[in-house]
Protein backbone atom coordinates (compact mmCIF):
# COMPACT_ATOMS: atom_id res chain seq x y z
CA UNK A 1 0.00 0.00 0.00
CA UNK A 2 0.90 3.35 -0.62
CA UNK A 3 -0.39 6.45 -0.17
CA UNK A 4 0.98 9.44 -1.86
CA UNK A 5 -0.59 13.19 -1.75
CA UNK A 6 -2.09 15.02 1.52
CA UNK A 7 -5.96 14.86 2.14
CA UNK A 8 -8.51 14.53 4.42
CA UNK A 9 -9.19 11.46 2.41
CA UNK A 10 -5.20 9.84 2.61
CA UNK A 11 -5.01 11.02 6.44
CA UNK A 12 -8.62 8.53 7.07
CA UNK A 13 -6.60 6.29 4.95
CA UNK A 14 -3.67 5.45 6.73
CA UNK A 15 -6.05 5.35 9.88
CA UNK A 16 -8.41 2.14 8.55
CA UNK A 17 -5.33 0.88 7.07
CA UNK A 18 -4.08 0.54 11.10
CA UNK A 19 -7.25 -0.14 12.32
CA UNK A 20 -7.37 2.37 15.04
CA UNK A 21 -9.54 3.18 17.41
CA UNK A 22 -11.99 6.35 16.90
CA UNK A 23 -9.90 8.93 19.41
CA UNK A 24 -6.66 8.08 17.33
CA UNK A 25 -8.56 9.10 14.01
CA UNK A 26 -10.00 12.13 15.65
CA UNK A 27 -6.76 13.06 16.75
CA UNK A 28 -5.50 12.71 13.18
CA UNK A 29 -8.41 14.41 11.70
CA UNK A 30 -7.95 17.55 14.27
CA UNK A 31 -4.61 17.55 13.14
CA UNK A 32 -5.05 17.81 9.57
CA UNK A 33 -7.21 21.00 10.05
CA UNK A 34 -4.14 22.08 12.08
CA UNK A 35 -2.06 21.73 9.38
CA UNK A 36 -4.35 23.16 6.73
CA UNK A 37 -4.80 26.51 8.82
CA UNK A 38 -1.10 27.14 9.95
CA UNK A 39 1.63 28.78 8.31
CA UNK A 40 4.98 27.79 7.31
CA UNK A 41 8.11 28.90 9.58
CA UNK A 42 8.65 32.59 9.41
CA UNK A 43 12.30 31.60 10.88
CA UNK A 44 15.31 30.27 9.88
CA UNK A 45 16.05 28.62 6.39
CA UNK A 46 13.45 28.77 3.55
CA UNK A 47 11.50 25.15 2.80
CA UNK A 48 10.20 24.21 -0.49
CA UNK A 49 8.44 21.28 -0.52
CA UNK A 50 5.48 20.03 -2.72
CA UNK A 51 3.17 18.42 -0.33
CA UNK A 52 1.60 16.63 -2.71
CA UNK A 53 4.37 14.81 -4.27
CA UNK A 54 5.43 13.18 -0.52
CA UNK A 55 4.83 9.54 -0.05
CA UNK A 56 2.82 9.99 3.30
CA UNK A 57 2.80 5.73 3.84
CA UNK A 58 4.17 2.99 2.54
CA UNK A 59 4.17 -0.81 3.48
CA UNK A 60 4.82 -3.14 0.89
CA UNK A 61 3.38 -6.56 2.51
CA UNK A 62 1.30 -7.07 5.14
CA UNK A 63 2.24 -5.44 8.60
CA UNK A 64 3.87 -7.45 10.37
CA UNK A 65 6.53 -6.77 13.72
CA UNK A 66 9.32 -9.52 14.42
CA UNK A 67 11.53 -10.52 17.19
CA UNK A 68 13.57 -12.26 15.17
CA UNK A 69 16.53 -11.39 12.10
CA UNK A 70 15.99 -14.26 10.31
CA UNK A 71 12.44 -13.37 9.13
CA UNK A 72 12.98 -10.12 7.81
CA UNK A 73 13.18 -9.66 4.22
CA UNK A 74 16.93 -10.86 3.13
CA UNK A 75 17.74 -7.49 1.28
CA UNK A 76 16.34 -5.63 3.88
CA UNK A 77 18.36 -7.67 6.50
CA UNK A 78 21.82 -6.85 4.51
CA UNK A 79 21.16 -3.22 3.98
CA UNK A 80 20.88 -2.83 7.91
CA UNK A 81 23.93 -5.18 8.20
CA UNK A 82 26.03 -2.49 6.02
CA UNK A 83 24.69 0.01 8.35
CA UNK A 84 26.57 -1.39 11.66
CA UNK A 85 22.38 -2.00 13.02
CA UNK A 86 22.81 -5.89 13.67
CA UNK A 87 25.48 -5.15 15.22
CA UNK A 88 24.79 -2.45 17.94
CA UNK A 89 21.87 -4.65 19.40
CA UNK A 90 25.02 -6.64 21.22
CA UNK A 91 25.23 -3.35 23.37
CA UNK A 92 21.60 -2.51 23.94
CA UNK A 93 18.82 -3.58 26.24
CA UNK A 94 16.28 -3.83 23.44
CA UNK A 95 16.01 -2.46 19.99
CA UNK A 96 13.21 -1.66 17.38
CA UNK A 97 13.85 -0.68 13.66
CA UNK A 98 11.72 0.87 11.55
CA UNK A 99 11.62 1.05 7.61
CA UNK A 100 10.01 3.35 5.59
CA UNK A 101 6.58 3.60 7.27
CA UNK A 102 6.12 0.53 9.76
CA UNK A 103 8.23 -1.10 12.59
CA UNK A 104 9.80 -4.35 11.33
CA UNK A 105 11.69 -5.18 13.98
CA UNK A 106 11.14 -5.34 18.01
CA UNK A 107 13.15 -7.18 20.79
CA UNK A 108 13.78 -7.06 24.19
CA UNK A 109 15.85 -8.54 26.57
CA UNK A 110 13.75 -11.13 29.00
CA UNK A 111 15.13 -8.42 32.06
CA UNK A 112 12.92 -5.70 30.82
CA UNK A 113 10.00 -7.88 30.67
CA UNK A 114 10.29 -9.36 34.10
CA UNK A 115 11.16 -5.41 35.52
CA UNK A 116 7.32 -4.54 33.49
CA UNK A 117 8.97 -2.16 30.89
CA UNK A 118 6.84 -1.53 27.99
CA UNK A 119 9.37 -0.98 25.00
CA UNK A 120 7.39 -1.52 21.76
CA UNK A 121 6.18 0.89 18.91
CA UNK A 122 3.49 3.33 19.23
CA UNK A 123 0.34 1.48 17.35
CA UNK A 124 1.19 -1.41 19.26
CA UNK A 125 1.15 0.23 22.56
CA UNK A 126 -2.67 2.47 21.40
CA UNK A 127 -4.05 -0.85 21.11
CA UNK A 128 -2.76 -2.35 24.35
CA UNK A 129 -2.81 0.57 26.10
CA UNK A 130 -4.92 2.54 25.49
CA UNK A 131 -5.16 4.37 28.86
CA UNK A 132 -1.53 4.87 29.13
CA UNK A 133 -1.01 6.32 25.79
CA UNK A 134 -4.32 8.82 26.13
CA UNK A 135 -2.61 10.26 29.36
CA UNK A 136 0.19 11.87 28.08
CA UNK A 137 -0.30 11.54 23.88
CA UNK A 138 -0.50 14.90 22.27
CA UNK A 139 -0.15 16.97 25.85
CA UNK A 140 3.56 17.69 25.76
CA UNK A 141 3.53 18.46 21.81
CA UNK A 142 0.30 19.68 20.58
CA UNK A 143 -1.26 19.13 17.05
CA UNK A 144 -1.65 22.85 16.98
CA UNK A 145 2.28 23.25 17.77
CA UNK A 146 3.63 23.87 14.47
CA UNK A 147 2.92 22.88 10.99
CA UNK A 148 5.39 19.98 10.61
CA UNK A 149 4.06 18.61 14.18
CA UNK A 150 0.67 19.18 13.17
CA UNK A 151 1.85 17.18 9.61
CA UNK A 152 2.90 14.77 12.11
CA UNK A 153 0.29 14.25 14.14
CA UNK A 154 -2.26 13.42 11.03
CA UNK A 155 0.01 11.29 9.11
CA UNK A 156 2.10 9.59 11.67
CA UNK A 157 3.44 6.08 11.80
CA UNK A 158 5.94 3.97 13.40
CA UNK A 159 7.57 5.37 15.86
CA UNK A 160 8.40 4.23 20.25
CA UNK A 161 6.61 3.95 22.71
CA UNK A 162 8.50 3.18 26.43
CA UNK A 163 6.97 3.02 29.85
CA UNK A 164 9.65 2.87 32.49
CA UNK A 165 7.90 1.68 35.57
CA UNK A 166 8.57 3.69 39.26
CA UNK A 167 12.00 1.97 41.16
CA UNK A 168 13.21 0.97 38.10
CA UNK A 169 16.81 1.53 36.45
CA UNK A 170 18.17 0.06 32.87
CA UNK A 171 22.21 -1.63 32.88
CA UNK A 172 21.81 -0.39 29.24
CA UNK A 173 20.51 1.50 26.46
CA UNK A 174 17.26 0.77 24.57
CA UNK A 175 17.71 1.79 20.94
CA UNK A 176 15.55 2.56 18.11
CA UNK A 177 16.83 2.95 14.34
CA UNK A 178 14.80 4.70 11.28
CA UNK A 179 15.60 4.32 7.81
CA UNK A 180 14.00 5.66 4.84
CA UNK A 181 14.94 3.79 1.68
CA UNK A 182 12.56 5.45 -1.39
CA UNK A 183 12.51 8.87 -3.43
CA UNK A 184 10.12 11.01 -2.19
CA UNK A 185 9.54 9.15 0.78
CA UNK A 186 8.12 11.40 3.71
CA UNK A 187 8.76 9.40 7.53
CA UNK A 188 6.60 10.84 10.37
CA UNK A 189 7.38 8.49 13.58
CA UNK A 190 6.00 9.65 16.50
CA UNK A 191 7.96 8.68 19.73
CA UNK A 192 6.31 8.79 23.50
CA UNK A 193 8.47 7.68 26.70
CA UNK A 194 7.19 7.98 30.16
CA UNK A 195 10.09 7.41 32.88
CA UNK A 196 7.96 7.15 35.80
CA UNK A 197 9.09 8.42 39.08
CA UNK A 198 12.39 7.10 40.73
CA UNK A 199 13.76 5.21 37.76
CA UNK A 200 16.43 5.98 34.96
CA UNK A 201 16.29 5.62 30.86
CA UNK A 202 18.91 5.88 28.18
CA UNK A 203 17.66 5.95 25.07
CA UNK A 204 19.14 5.93 21.61
CA UNK A 205 17.66 6.62 18.16
CA UNK A 206 19.60 6.77 14.88
CA UNK A 207 18.48 7.99 11.27
CA UNK A 208 20.08 7.57 7.84
CA UNK A 209 18.89 7.67 4.22
CA UNK A 210 19.94 7.26 0.65
CA UNK A 211 20.67 10.09 -1.15
CA UNK A 212 18.08 10.77 -4.26
CA UNK A 213 17.62 14.10 -5.97
CA UNK A 214 14.20 14.27 -4.64
CA UNK A 215 13.44 15.92 -1.90
CA UNK A 216 12.36 13.79 0.85
CA UNK A 217 10.94 14.87 4.00
CA UNK A 218 11.47 13.52 7.77
CA UNK A 219 8.88 14.86 10.42
CA UNK A 220 8.88 13.64 13.83
CA UNK A 221 8.04 14.30 17.05
CA UNK A 222 9.07 13.56 20.33
CA UNK A 223 6.82 13.44 23.53
CA UNK A 224 9.39 12.20 26.90
CA UNK A 225 7.49 12.68 30.46
CA UNK A 226 10.17 12.33 33.14
CA UNK A 227 8.84 11.86 36.70
CA UNK A 228 9.74 13.13 40.19
CA UNK A 229 13.29 11.79 41.18
CA UNK A 230 14.03 10.50 37.56
CA UNK A 231 16.35 10.68 34.74
CA UNK A 232 16.09 10.37 31.00
CA UNK A 233 18.90 11.22 28.19
CA UNK A 234 17.49 10.73 24.63
CA UNK A 235 20.28 10.37 22.72
CA UNK A 236 20.85 10.66 18.85
CA UNK A 237 23.04 11.00 15.50
CA UNK A 238 21.15 11.34 12.46
CA UNK A 239 22.90 11.25 9.45
CA UNK A 240 20.55 12.19 6.91
CA UNK A 241 21.33 12.09 3.13
CA UNK A 242 21.45 15.72 1.85
CA UNK A 243 18.00 15.68 -0.12
CA UNK A 244 16.23 14.99 3.20
CA UNK A 245 14.43 18.71 4.74
CA UNK A 246 14.42 16.88 8.96
CA UNK A 247 12.23 19.22 10.54
CA UNK A 248 11.62 17.70 14.10
CA UNK A 249 9.81 18.76 17.17
CA UNK A 250 11.06 17.42 20.43
CA UNK A 251 9.71 18.55 24.37
CA UNK A 252 10.17 16.93 27.60
CA UNK A 253 8.17 17.64 30.33
CA UNK A 254 10.12 17.45 34.02
CA UNK A 255 9.20 17.09 37.44
CA UNK A 256 9.86 17.52 40.48
CA UNK A 257 14.25 17.13 41.16
CA UNK A 258 13.81 15.10 37.36
CA UNK A 259 16.72 15.58 35.25
CA UNK A 260 16.15 15.75 31.18
CA UNK A 261 19.35 15.24 28.87
CA UNK A 262 19.68 15.54 25.41
CA UNK A 263 22.34 14.32 23.20
CA UNK A 264 21.28 15.65 20.01
CA UNK A 265 23.93 14.91 16.67
CA UNK A 266 22.89 16.31 12.83
CA UNK A 267 24.75 15.28 9.99
CA UNK A 268 23.89 15.80 6.52
CA UNK A 269 20.07 16.70 5.58
CA UNK A 270 19.32 19.72 3.12
CA UNK A 271 17.83 21.38 5.53
CA UNK A 272 17.40 20.91 9.44
CA UNK A 273 15.81 22.67 12.20
CA UNK A 274 15.60 21.14 15.80
CA UNK A 275 15.15 22.80 19.11
CA UNK A 276 14.79 20.07 21.51
CA UNK A 277 13.03 21.59 24.76
CA UNK A 278 12.33 21.34 28.58
CA UNK A 279 9.94 22.49 30.30
CA UNK A 280 11.16 22.30 33.75
CA UNK A 281 8.13 22.13 35.72
CA UNK A 282 8.96 20.94 39.26
CA UNK A 283 11.23 22.20 42.04
CA UNK A 284 14.96 21.33 41.43
CA UNK A 285 14.19 20.01 37.89
CA UNK A 286 17.34 20.14 35.48
CA UNK A 287 17.65 20.06 31.97
CA UNK A 288 20.72 19.95 29.42
CA UNK A 289 20.67 19.78 25.94
CA UNK A 290 24.31 19.40 24.37
CA UNK A 291 23.75 19.22 20.29
CA UNK A 292 26.81 19.15 17.31
CA UNK A 293 25.59 20.14 13.75
CA UNK A 294 28.04 19.86 10.57
CA UNK A 295 26.92 22.08 7.79
CA UNK A 296 28.83 21.17 4.23
CA UNK A 297 28.16 22.28 1.15
CA UNK A 298 24.42 23.26 -0.21
CA UNK A 299 23.36 22.49 3.80
CA UNK A 300 21.37 24.46 6.49
CA UNK A 301 21.50 23.21 10.39
CA UNK A 302 19.59 25.60 12.12
CA UNK A 303 19.55 23.93 15.45
CA UNK A 304 19.48 24.75 19.15
CA UNK A 305 17.77 24.38 22.15
CA UNK A 306 14.65 25.81 24.30
CA UNK A 307 14.22 25.58 28.02
CA UNK A 308 11.35 27.22 29.96
CA UNK A 309 11.96 27.33 33.72
CA UNK A 310 8.51 27.15 35.52
CA UNK A 311 9.91 25.43 39.03
CA UNK A 312 11.79 26.61 42.04
CA UNK A 313 15.33 26.51 41.75
CA UNK A 314 15.70 25.10 38.30
CA UNK A 315 18.74 24.37 36.07
CA UNK A 316 19.33 24.56 32.33
CA UNK A 317 22.65 24.06 30.20
CA UNK A 318 22.68 24.58 26.12
CA UNK A 319 26.00 23.65 24.93
CA UNK A 320 25.98 24.23 21.14
CA UNK A 321 28.81 23.19 19.05
CA UNK A 322 28.21 24.16 15.03
CA UNK A 323 30.96 23.02 12.34
CA UNK A 324 30.23 24.91 9.03
CA UNK A 325 32.87 24.04 5.57
CA UNK A 326 32.87 24.16 1.89
CA UNK A 327 29.96 26.58 2.14
CA UNK A 328 27.58 25.06 4.65
CA UNK A 329 25.65 27.20 6.80
CA UNK A 330 25.42 26.29 10.53
CA UNK A 331 22.52 28.57 12.68
CA UNK A 332 22.47 28.43 16.68
CA UNK A 333 18.64 29.18 17.28
CA UNK A 334 17.47 28.96 20.98
CA UNK A 335 15.66 30.57 23.85
CA UNK A 336 16.09 30.20 27.77
CA UNK A 337 12.85 31.10 29.49
CA UNK A 338 12.81 31.52 33.28
CA UNK A 339 9.40 32.77 34.37
CA UNK A 340 8.18 34.90 37.51
CA UNK A 341 7.54 31.34 39.53
CA UNK A 342 10.92 30.15 38.75
CA UNK A 343 12.88 31.72 41.76
CA UNK A 344 16.39 31.36 41.72
CA UNK A 345 17.10 29.25 39.00
CA UNK A 346 19.82 29.43 36.86
CA UNK A 347 20.92 28.94 33.09
CA UNK A 348 24.13 28.87 31.11
CA UNK A 349 24.45 28.69 27.44
CA UNK A 350 27.53 28.01 25.37
CA UNK A 351 27.67 28.40 21.55
CA UNK A 352 30.75 27.73 19.86
CA UNK A 353 31.33 27.63 16.15
CA UNK A 354 34.35 26.27 13.71
CA UNK A 355 34.26 27.67 10.26
CA UNK A 356 36.92 25.98 8.04
CA UNK A 357 36.84 28.00 5.03
CA UNK A 358 36.12 31.38 3.81
CA UNK A 359 32.82 30.26 1.81
CA UNK A 360 30.88 28.96 5.05
CA UNK A 361 28.48 31.22 7.74
CA UNK A 362 28.04 30.73 11.32
CA UNK A 363 24.80 32.81 12.85
CA UNK A 364 23.43 32.77 16.74
CA UNK A 365 20.01 33.64 17.23
CA UNK A 366 19.57 33.11 21.17
CA UNK A 367 16.24 34.64 23.35
CA UNK A 368 16.84 35.09 26.71
CA UNK A 369 14.50 36.32 29.23
CA UNK A 370 14.99 36.21 33.00
CA UNK A 371 11.84 36.94 34.43
CA UNK A 372 12.05 37.33 38.58
CA UNK A 373 15.56 39.01 40.19
CA UNK A 374 16.63 35.96 42.18
CA UNK A 375 17.56 34.27 38.82
CA UNK A 376 20.48 34.15 36.40
CA UNK A 377 21.38 33.85 32.71
CA UNK A 378 25.03 33.27 31.78
CA UNK A 379 25.10 33.01 27.69
CA UNK A 380 28.81 32.55 26.41
CA UNK A 381 29.97 32.31 22.26
CA UNK A 382 32.92 31.99 20.52
CA UNK A 383 33.44 31.95 16.29
CA UNK A 384 37.02 30.56 15.66
CA UNK A 385 38.67 29.37 12.57
CA UNK A 386 41.23 26.19 12.27
CA UNK A 387 44.30 28.55 12.67
CA UNK A 388 47.73 28.29 11.05
CA UNK A 389 49.67 28.09 14.12
CA UNK A 390 48.00 24.95 14.84
CA UNK A 391 48.34 23.76 11.77
CA UNK A 392 51.79 24.27 11.74
CA UNK A 393 52.23 22.56 15.67
CA UNK A 394 50.80 19.67 14.16
CA UNK A 395 52.21 19.43 10.79
CA UNK A 396 55.42 20.21 12.59
CA UNK A 397 54.70 16.46 14.32
CA UNK A 398 54.88 14.55 11.15
CA UNK A 399 51.18 14.60 10.69
CA UNK A 400 49.61 15.13 7.65
CA UNK A 401 47.37 18.94 7.04
CA UNK A 402 43.79 16.51 6.45
CA UNK A 403 44.99 15.09 9.43
CA UNK A 404 45.73 17.49 11.32
CA UNK A 405 42.45 19.36 10.15
CA UNK A 406 40.43 16.51 11.79
CA UNK A 407 42.28 16.14 15.19
CA UNK A 408 41.30 20.28 15.14
CA UNK A 409 37.42 19.58 14.68
CA UNK A 410 37.38 16.37 17.02
CA UNK A 411 39.23 18.37 19.43
CA UNK A 412 36.46 21.20 19.08
CA UNK A 413 33.26 18.42 19.55
CA UNK A 414 35.03 17.04 22.76
CA UNK A 415 32.46 17.64 25.16
CA UNK A 416 29.50 15.79 23.18
CA UNK A 417 31.81 12.87 22.08
CA UNK A 418 31.96 12.24 25.56
CA UNK A 419 28.28 12.24 25.95
CA UNK A 420 28.23 9.22 23.26
CA UNK A 421 28.86 5.40 24.09
CA UNK A 422 31.97 4.29 23.16
CA UNK A 423 30.80 2.83 19.68
CA UNK A 424 28.69 5.65 18.74
CA UNK A 425 31.64 7.72 19.45
CA UNK A 426 33.82 6.10 17.07
CA UNK A 427 30.50 6.39 14.47
CA UNK A 428 30.71 10.22 14.99
CA UNK A 429 33.87 9.98 14.25
CA UNK A 430 33.83 8.05 10.73
CA UNK A 431 30.45 10.16 10.02
CA UNK A 432 32.78 13.49 10.25
CA UNK A 433 35.06 12.23 8.23
CA UNK A 434 32.63 11.51 5.30
CA UNK A 435 30.67 14.24 5.73
CA UNK A 436 33.94 17.52 5.93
Amino acid sequence: MEVKGLSLEHVLQISSQKKEDTWVKDFRTKSYQAFTSLEMPSFGPKIHLDFDSIIYYKQDEEKRIEDSWDRIDKRVRSELTDLGVLESENHMDGMGVQYESEVIYHNMIEELKKKDIIFTSIEDAMKRYPDLVRKYFGTIVSNHENKFAALNGAVFSGGSFIYIPPHTKLDRPLQSYFRIASRNMGQFERTLIIVDHDSELHYIEGCTAPSYSEASLHAAVVEIYVGKNSKCRYTTIQNWAHNVYNLVTKRALVEENGTMEWIDGNIGSFVTMKYPCCILKGDYAKGTCITISAATANQNQDTGARMIHLGRHTKSKIISKSIAGRGGVATYRGKVDIKPSSSESEALVKCDTLILDKDSKSDTVPVNKCENTTSSINHEATVSKISDENLFYLMSRGIDRNRAEELIVLGFLEEFREALPMEYAVELNQLLKKNL
